[in-house]
């Protein structure tokens, strides 16, 4: 059974940083790029991050761009997100999937970002 797990979220001041892992079962991420979403309440899910499969290529939404860093660990099947300098408005549920054929979204991992 293909299946995503998110963890790692919490709740944190500005400024500060968090460390989200996607655990994946039931395939192989080596043989997926993959991405990091997340969504804000009252918002649509947007994409944060995009990682190559073979981790040689990122790419980040400008919102994020120079405080979060994609990494991923194929012989663990796992993906991650290190997000430093946190804003107020990085808070949102975050969630991964791959490319192509996503598959069904996990519960996801939320983060607040709060003083």
């Amino acid at each position: 059974q293909v299946r995503l797990v998110e963890s790692g979220g919490g709740l944190v001041e500005p400024g500060g940083s968090l460390r989200l892992s996607c655990a994946a079962s039931g395939f192989t991420v080596r043989s997926y790029a993959m991405r990091w979403y997340r969504q804000a309440p009252g918002k649509e899910r947007e994409l944060v991050a995009w990682i190559s499969s073979d981790g040689g290529s990122t790419n980040y939404a400008d919102s994020v761009k120079d405080r979060f860093t994609i990494s991923r660990d194929n012989a663990k099947n796992t993906l991650y997100l290190q997000m430093n300098s946190l804003k107020p408005e990085d808070t949102a549920v975050y969630y991964c999937n791959r490319i192509p054929s996503p598959t069904t979204w996990g519960q996801g991992t939320q983060v607040t970002v709060s003083s």
